[in-house]
């Protein structure tokens, strides 16, 4: 069976991989092309478009780029309508791929959404949407079904992916700090985030703390898809070791981290490293979202939990000043660490345990069974 699979951002990829893996173990004859990255094609899927031609974050960097945008949403269309997948699955980047779904849809085209929109956020008109045009909805957040249900549309909660990615990963730290040519001091990890604009926003911030704890050494995780000169350029003569595709690895092994909003920030919680979230804007994209984003928090952390489990430094708070007291906490105070332990075993057994791509799959498949059949 046919099977076309977009995902739009570093995140996207990685659930997609896991994915395209559990459809081949069910589906030995799958043909799947793809939106994504290195991590899908090296199981298997054909990616004629890679996410870091697509990942363009906030409302005025969006305007700039709207011609890509558009020439991207037209060559999909294209593509799909050749191809003529059995099933389409949609992981999240809900701004096209909202719109691919409505085109799909109206092809005749089954269309299954795989990690929702955060329309419990923002842009609640979109549920209506999504209950018109999506054939499956599988959420991976545990109070996405009852928001869903508010709206008289049922969905699957099938768990969080990560549990599946994280599971079983080990590496010793004694070949780590040999690989990337590290001594013998603590790790703080530096995960600034997989877009341009946030890495280089963000990185130079976080740089500021490598002199206020020389007992420890830092460092960077660099996104799959950009360029090590970026990280370079960045942090210009200051001595400090950037790892590529071993963020895991670097999790592993950290005392603490220093992580951009965004999937990271669960993933960090998920290997039980200490964590302040930090996050800083364009200026006038930060005032557009504050006004039309309905959430608490920016951290799938304290969302999930619905309190303050990791710091937030966000906008103004991200400073320098701010950055050392709350790393300092987190390298020392014993009693902030045991907290941050016991809330992260509560954070896992909210996400219902592993094996959601499984599930997904299992469904993706059968619906492309389904529409085989019709």
């Amino acid at each position: 069976m046919k099977y076309y699979i977009i995902a739009g951002e570093a995140s996207g990829d990685l659930h997609g991989s896991i994915l395209v893996k559990e459809i081949k173990e069910l589906d030995q004859h799958a043909e799947i092309r793809a939106w994504g990255g290195e991590l899908m094609q090296n199981e298997g899927a054909t990616v004629i478009k890679h996410y870091r031609d697509l990942a363009f974050m906030g409302f005025i960097e969006v305007l700039f780029n709207l011609r890509t945008i558009l020439d991207n949403m037209r060559f999909c269309k294209k593509d799909i309508l050749e191809f003529k997948p059995d099933v389409l699955v949609l992981i999240d980047y809900p701004g096209f791929n909202l719109l691919i779904a409505e085109f799909a849809h109206q092809h005749g085209i089954k269309v299954h959404y795989y990690i929702s929109p955060q329309v419990w956020a923002w842009k609640k008109g979109r549920v209506r949407i999504i209950r018109r045009v999506v054939d499956k909805m599988m959420v991976i957040l545990p109070f996405e079904k009852d928001f869903y249900q508010k709206y008289q549309m049922e969905v699957d909660f099938v768990g969080h992916p990560l549990l599946d990615a994280i599971s079983g990963f080990q590496q010793p730290l004694k070949t780590f700090r040999a690989e990337n040519q590290l001594d013998d001091r603590p790790i703080v990890a530096l995960l600034p985030g997989s877009r341009k604009q946030e890495i280089n926003r963000m990185l130079k911030g976080m740089l500021t703390m490598i002199p206020l704890f020389p007992d420890h050494q830092f460092v960077i995780a660099a996104a799959p898809s950009s360029d090590l000169s970026l990280y370079k350029k960045i942090t210009g003569h200051q001595k400090i070791a950037i790892v590529q595709n071993q963020t895991y690895a670097l999790l592993q092994h950290a005392k603490a981290a220093l992580v951009t909003s965004g999937t990271a920030t669960l993933e960090t919680a998920l290997f039980n490293v200490p964590e302040v979230v930090c996050y800083k804007a364009n200026w006038i994209s930060y005032e557009i979202a504050r006004r039309i984003v309905n959430i608490r928090y920016i951290s799938l952390v304290n969302l999930i939990m619905d309190r303050e489990v990791v710091t937030e430094l966000i906008q103004n708070d991200f400073n320098e000043e701010r950055l050392k007291e709350e790393l300092g906490l987190l390298l020392f105070n014993k009693e902030k660490q045991q907290t941050l332990s016991a809330d992260y075993m509560l954070l896992k057994e909210e996400l219902g345990g592993k094996g959601a791509s499984a599930r997904v799959a299992k469904i993706v498949v059968d619906g492309a069974k389904e529409q085989k059949i019709l």
